[in-house]
């Protein structure tokens, strides 16, 4: 497990939305795991979305810095809530005039993690946080953590596996370091997918693509099964499109781990081009894999 100090730990955006408020829940959580600072940001536009872009009136930016203070203070009891009587992490919130993308990849930099809702407060907003969602997974520096309002951090989800999807690219190695630990945290078992969905695998004999696809992912997950004994795997190899199977998986699991970016190609998991899907098809907490 990993021991770098950073300096805000689990990041959370937070708009006071439902999603938002499943999310300070389950970074609540992850914070504790990990015994790092949970830090809770709201941000407000300070200019007006015209064009060109002029400044909010003081009147209105005094109102969304209000209304972000209120936001953060439910959203702290909410994870006051989530956590142990006996917790030892430290809370931290704060109202930023600034853009959401920006921000977040900016406090990225020194973060375990990023957490955001899948959606927002209103209709504007879910599409705006749909975007925040995608900035993050495409320029945070560390691993981002996508969950919704129904997400299966329930107690009675508490035994579920985690799911991790494979492709053998080095993004996809990362997205495996975080599965195993959230895995090994958890106590719970993890479930490895590796899906194919090129066409020249079609060619082979079912019997020799799927010996070659097992002797590889064993290979793959060796040493880090290895490095993580307490984990028990369980490998799922499908000749289907990677989202689908991964949406399949994630049916019954606590928490679902993929990259930011696959390797390219028609051979193996396209994460890349999955990533997004699975986002919006599963319920369980997505966890994308972002290269520093």
């Amino acid at each position: 497990m990993s021991t770098t100090v950073t300096r805000y730990g689990v990041v959370v955006g937070v708009d006071g939305s439902a999603a938002s408020n499943a999310a300070v829940f389950w970074a609540a959580h992850e914070a504790e795991m990990r015994n790092v600072a949970l830090t809770l940001v709201h941000m407000y536009n300070p200019v007006v979305p015209t064009y060109p872009q002029l400044p909010t009136p003081s009147g209105v930016a005094l109102w969304q810095k209000d209304d972000g203070h209120e936001v953060l203070e439910q959203a702290v009891k909410i994870a006051e809530e989530a956590l142990s009587a006996n917790r030892t992490i430290a809370i931290t919130s704060e109202v930023k005039a600034s853009a959401p993308v920006p921000t977040l990849v900016d406090m990225s930099r020194d973060a375990d993690m990023v957490v955001v809702g899948s959606t927002g407060r209103s209709a504007i907003e879910r599409v705006l946080l749909g975007s925040v969602s995608s900035g993050l997974v495409h320029s945070s520096k560390c691993p981002v953590a996508i969950v919704r309002e129904e997400a299966s951090w329930l107690p009675q989800s508490k035994n579920a596996p985690v799911v991790v999807g494979i492709d053998c690219s080095p993004t996809s190695e990362l997205a495996l370091a975080i599965a195993f630990d959230e895995a090994s945290r958890r106590g719970v078992e993890l479930t490895a997918v590796h899906a194919w969905s090129d066409m020249a695998v079609y060619q082979l004999p079912w019997l020799e693509w799927r010996s070659e696809a097992e002797r590889n992912l064993a290979e793959y997950l060796a040493g880090w099964q290895e490095r993580y004994p307490d984990v028990k795997v369980n490998r799922v190899i499908v000749l289907d499109h990677p989202g689908r199977a991964l949406t399949e998986e994630a049916a019954a699991a606590q928490l679902v781990v993929v990259g930011s970016h696959g390797r390219g190609g028609l051979t193996g998991m396209l994460l890349g081009s999955v990533s997004n899907g699975v986002v919006h098809a599963v319920r369980a907490p997505v966890i994308v894999a972002h290269p520093n």
